[in-house]
């Protein structure tokens, strides 16, 4: 039997866009949340027994009251960095709608919901966090980096703010996460920018007024100028596991191809392992793999096949600024899942979209769609400017590609009417030029890709697959469409009214 010593996990914990992780401890269980931007439902949450297997148990803000996201709300704005606490029975979330109304706390007696409606906190800044002092008092710790004492049922401020440590020098402090241990209260401070030189700075004081004593060894973590797989790692959250342990949540990007390589998936949750050392923490480079916790609890995960046959969508589908209940119906035709058009185009907002994150580097996602009088279909999509499509409407299937200003059909095929399947699929080897055609070290193939991955667009009907593009995926990355998000695969309908009867999303050894 193999010794549980040497168990080991794979990193990312939490693949695919879900950035700014923040985690913590209730018992054996373990809650994480992540920014969502401007995507609804917001805030998605995680449960896990281990740290490293999780399951998303919902969205944290799940109706209209609680997140208002107009459709001028612009690509990568909406909800940032949330953090999740558990005080005197209760689970906090604070984050911010930097769309509309700043920082906001919202509660839960139980993690599933249902969460309060907002509380809105007169401070101002991103990034905000919760820790309570010995006396119950609350502090609030916002980017920049400030500190004030609220009262967490009004918003109220009651001292401050107040100028805390800022990190080393770097640019943009932000993501402040106060703890008080041993006597001590340390402050993790995310420094740098959230792109390559991002890291994790900390300091430490008696009270969380101050004055902060910097670490000797900062930073804490970063892979700025490395030749390190995982880049960008920053933004951590500490937690003390049931056993003992210290671990930390971070986020990390992968990025592939040539100079300047390219992340398409986001930025995701990574889980390393701390230690303290003369009372501070201490981490190491964060690896694709690393020695597991101690405890080992898998959970079963959701279907690859989404049949649409329960009552209500599957926490994981996510649209674009809102979801109007006159958009999208299950009931409609049980089984189905059955959209109806609010925008003509995918080009611009107030479309309908339901979709899911591209959590894996190879995948592929397939759709039976009943187009009917519509025009539906698959896309893959960073943000209205940058998305690959494959669209059926008036017997016609289409491959279509938004890359910034230019839009362009680059093929067509008569269809017979009725149902049909979709399918994306999304793979790193084997591209084809120019994707393939980068100097250097090869990857085995003869070649070193120059590009992130190739994305084919087909049809599959009782003639067969037709494949009518493949495209080179760097163009749906943030390298080059920016932003603090990654792709999200999913069905969309821009005219009339059209059902799909599955959705399959898998990742390709």
């Amino acid at each position: 039997m193999q010794d549980p010593r040497m168990r080991t996990y794979d990193n990312p914990v939490i693949p695919g866009f879900h950035p700014d992780p923040s985690v913590c401890r209730v018992g054996a269980d373990y809650y994480l949340v992540c920014s969502s931007f401007e995507y609804f439902p917001g805030v998605p949450l995680f449960r896990s027994r281990d740290l490293v297997h999780w399951r998303q148990l919902g969205n944290v803000l799940d109706r209209p009251g609680q997140l208002t996201l107009p459709d001028d709300t612009p690509a990568s704005g909406g909800v940032y960095a949330p953090t999740i606490r558990h005080h005197d029975g209760l689970f906090h979330v604070v984050t911010t709608n930097v769309s509309g109304g700043g920082n906001f706390l919202v509660t839960a007696e139980r993690p599933e919901g249902p969460w309060s409606d907002p509380v809105w906190i007169d401070v101002p800044g991103i990034d905000p966090d919760l820790a309570w002092d010995e006396n119950g008092d609350c502090w609030c710790a916002v980017a920049g980096v400030a500190v004030a004492r609220i009262d967490t049922r009004t918003g109220k401020v009651l001292e401050g703010p107040l100028p805390m440590w800022s990190g080393t020098g770097l640019r943009d402090p932000e993501a402040p996460h106060l703890y008080r241990i041993d006597g001590w209260w340390y402050l993790l401070v995310a420094e740098g920018g959230t792109a390559l030189g991002h890291g994790v700075s900390v300091a430490r004081a008696r009270s969380p007024r101050g004055p902060w004593e910097p670490a000797p060894g900062n930073p804490l973590v970063s892979h700025r100028g490395t030749r390190e797989p995982v880049q960008s790692t920053g933004h951590a959250d500490l937690v003390r596991a049931a056993d003992g342990s210290w671990w930390a949540v971070l986020l990390g990007t992968r990025p592939r191809g040539w100079f300047p390589e390219f992340h398409v998936l986001g930025r995701e949750t990574f889980l390393a392992p701390v230690t303290w050392v003369d009372g501070w923490p201490r981490m190491g480079p964060v690896r694709a793999r690393h020695g597991a916790p101690a405890a080992r609890h898998p959970v079963e995960q959701p279907p690859a096949r989404d049949d649409f046959t329960a009552p209500a969508l599957a926490p994981h589908w996510i649209s674009p600024r809102s979801r109007p209940d006159g958009s999208w119906s299950l009931a409609e035709r049980p089984g189905w899942l059955t959209l109806t058009a609010t925008g003509d185009t995918l080009d611009r907002a107030g479309h309908t979209f339901v979709g899911r994150r591209q959590q894996h580097a190879d995948c592929r996602a397939a759709a039976l769609l009943d187009p009917g009088p519509g025009r539906a279909g698959l896309s893959v999509r960073i943000d209205e400017a940058h998305h690959y499509d494959l669209e059926v409407g008036g017997g016609v299937a289409s491959a279509v590609a938004r890359i910034g200003p230019l839009r362009q059909r680059l093929a067509e095929l008569v269809v017979p009417p009725g149902p049909l399947t979709l399918v994306v699929e999304i793979r790193t080897t084997r591209v084809p030029p120019p994707t393939a055609t980068a100097p250097g070290q090869d990857d085995g193939t003869g070649v070193r890709p120059a590009g992130p991955d190739a994305v084919t667009l087909s049809v599959e009907t009782s003639d067969g697959v037709v494949r009518l593009a493949e495209l080179d995926g760097r163009y749906l990355s943030t390298e080059v469409a920016g932003g603090f998000t990654g792709r999200v695969v999913g069905m969309y309908v821009t005219e009339g009214r059209s059902a799909f009867d599955w959705f399959e999303y898998v990742p390709i050894s």
